[in-house]
């Protein structure tokens, strides 16, 4: 079994930060990427950084400047950084992992349960 687990959301100032962290814990034989997603209300969801193991962090337009993602390889844990926070960052966020369980198994994603992040303008 494999969990993730987030923390970190909650209520903020238009302006404020916020700080996300997402632990991925279990029959772990190896983590490819990490990132977080979120979903909005009545919109689609939407990729926020997405880390590739060893690569270079993505992230979405709309965060660009303002958010910074990374990785703890060591805890097998992904951040979220949020800086700057608009309203429209409203969401429900999403961490996940692309996990192998195995030598010969192959990967797939595995997802945390969400965390509201609401930021009041």
């Amino acid at each position: 079994q494999v969990q993730l687990v987030e923390s970190g959301g909650g209520l903020v100032l238009a302006g404020g930060s916020l700080r996300l962290s997402c632990a991925a814990s279990g029959s772990i034989f190896s983590i490819n990427a990490m990132g977080w997603y979120r979903k909005a209300p009545g919109k689609q969801r939407e990729l926020v950084a997405t880390i590739p193991s060893g690569g270079t962090t993505n992230y979405a337009d709309s965060v660009k400047g303002r958010f910074t993602a990374s990785r703890d390889y060591a805890k097998n844990t992904v951040y979220l950084q949020m800086n700057s926070l608009k309203a429209e960052d409203t969401a429900v966020y999403y961490c996940y992992a692309d996990i192998t369980t195995g030598p010969i198994h192959i990967p797939r994603a595995y997802w945390g349960q969400g965390t509201q992040v609401t930021v009041s303008s």
